[in-house]
């Protein structure tokens, strides 16, 4: 089913904003498994994707940290 004139306005509006986010999950998702449930329970399972979280920032920061020196 083609999307209405709205539905495409609405996604050219949120489409920047959106890419950032899913480009952020994908990479946790493909260098460390984020799709994997490794424990049972909610607090663990919290504690493991905050984990991930690190994990992403940290693996990414000297390229931002690069990027943003260069003169």
């Amino acid at each position: 089913m083609p999307l209405t004139r709205w539905e495409k306005k609405f996604n050219k509006l949120i489409g920047k904003t959106r890419f950032k986010v899913e480009r952020t999950f994908r990479g946790i998702k493909r260098w460390f498994n984020g799709g994997l449930a490794r424990y049972r329970g909610m607090e663990k399972m919290h504690t493991q994707n905050l984990m991930k979280a690190m994990y992403y920032n940290l693996y990414r920061s000297p390229a931002i940290i690069a990027s943003n020196c260069k003169n």
